[in-house]
């Protein structure tokens, strides 16, 4: 099967000659975080990377991302964390805090995280974050294309050859090789390969500001901690970056034009009136909200089959979350690390691979583990955003929360699990009807 007509199994012009992919073990379609930092994993285990971006050059929009310990401690392995510091930004507390009257709920001790997991919480800006994967591609010689628009997949391999894949590019060329892998997000054209689906509509809307502190108007902010407003339909996130030269500022609401299944949604008329009823902290910072530009929220449902013959899906082609967890990036660069890390240990010794082995390997425990943290960034999303009796009722269990306590991170910032029986236990759920709401 292929997407897109003109690329069949084995009549492709090209083979493995030239522009086509000469000695390339890996062609990587995406050059985002995920397609980067893949690149980098693969050609540390010795193999040839090629990514194909479609931009005309490299880059990454977007505003400040958090890098969890399971990000971290990928980052170190790399010989990456140091570079990282120095970009980003090292908080001591994450906190959450009602958006109606600024009260705190609960709080993560991030320094004692960093304790419990052995790799630090970080806040970076997302360019910085790429630029980093960037540069050490470039340093460790992966071949890096822009300009290459990818119209078409298939699996292609001519009698008496080994199994490949190939790529058609918008303007016709075809480029083959040993594996291809799809980093290429949301709207991935491989993920047509696997299953006939569609983004889902959250019908939230997310607008962002990364200003300089210069320019927060006087605003009283602790930089030294990430906090998250929890409020009816809406929530609201603020944390520092580039060493605290930067406030990073996420507002986030249903749409009422969405749910009414108007075309125009998420407008700014509709920014302001979501926040018109917090608090007033979290109003003080909806002005600084870049105004011409918004991110309306979709996910995918999970599949748990991401490998059609050499066309293996990566990061958000495969798994693309809701932004509750903060944990998009994050699995990306997962799955990269487990895919060079499957790879490694499907080597012979004359430096070919087992790919089928390592492919394998890959899709018994990635799409698990990914299936978790999509359907949990949706049912965090219901809990941030809960209106009368059930947003008290949540805030009571917020509270009675120790700050120390791990029981809802430790499936999520452990170490990444790299066979199914790695991967830990969910967290224990608690009812909201379990609790009789505390009244403040």
């Amino acid at each position: 099967m292929a997407v897109s007509a003109g690329v069949t199994g084995s009549g492709a012009r090209g083979g493995t000659g030239g522009e086509a992919g000469a000695g390339v073990d890996v062609l990587i379609v995406g050059g985002g975080i995920g397609g980067l930092s893949t690149a980098y994993a693969l050609t540390r285990k010795g193999l040839k990377v090629r990514v194909l971006e479609q931009a005309k050059e490299f880059g990454e929009v977007g505003a400040g991302i958090q890098i969890a310990p399971n990000c971290t401690r990928i980052l170190a392995e790399y010989g990456l964390l140091d570079e990282a510091k120095s970009l980003g930004l090292l908080p001591t507390g994450m906190v959450m805090r009602d958006a109606l009257d600024g009260s705190e709920l609960t709080r993560l001790d991030l320094t004692d995280l960093e304790r419990a997991y052995g790799s630090p919480y970080m806040v970076i800006h997302r360019s910085d974050l790429h630029g980093l994967f960037l540069r050490a591609c470039r340093r460790a010689g992966v071949e890096l294309l822009t300009d290459h628009r990818v119209a078409g997949y298939a699996n292609t391999a001519a009698p008496g050859e080994a199994q490949a894949a190939q790529v058609e590019l918008a303007d016709g060329r075809v480029m083959r090789a040993p594996v291809v892998i799809a980093a290429d997000g949301l709207h991935s054209v491989a993920r047509k390969l696997l299953v006939d689906d569609e983004p889902v509509s959250s019908a939230y809307v997310a607008y962002r500001a990364t200003v300089p502190m210069s320019e927060t108007r006087g605003q009283d902010v602790d930089l030294s901690e990430v906090v998250v407003y929890v409020g009816p339909g809406c929530h609201f996130v603020r944390y520092g970056l580039r060493g605290g030269d930067m406030l990073n500022q996420v507002a986030v609401f249903r749409s009422r034009k969405a749910l009414a299944g108007e075309e125009d949604w998420g407008t700014p008329d509709e920014l302001d009136a979501a926040f018109a009823a917090t608090s007033p902290i979290v109003r003080s910072g909806i002005p600084l909200m870049w105004r011409d530009r918004w991110w309306r929220m979709y996910d995918r449902d999970p599949i748990m089959t991401w490998v059609h013959g050499r066309i293996v899906l990566l990061g958000d082609a495969a798994h693309p979350p809701l932004q509750y967890m903060a944990q998009g990036a994050i699995m990306a660069i997962e799955d990269g690390w487990v895919l060079a890390e499957h790879v490694a240990r499907q080597r012979d010794g004359r430096g070919g691979v087992g790919w089928a082995a390592a492919l394998a390997a890959y899709e018994a425990v990635r799409p698990e583990h990914c299936r978790r943290v999509v359907l949990t960034a949706r049912a965090w999303g219901d809990l941030w955003h809960l209106d009368g009796e059930r947003r008290l009722r949540r805030n009571t269990i917020l509270r009675a929360r120790d700050p120390r306590d791990y029981t809802f991170t430790d499936w999520i910032y452990g170490p990444t699990a790299l066979v199914p029986g790695e991967e830990p236990p969910m967290y224990p759920v608690i009812r909201l009807s379990s609790v009789t709401p505390a009244r403040r």
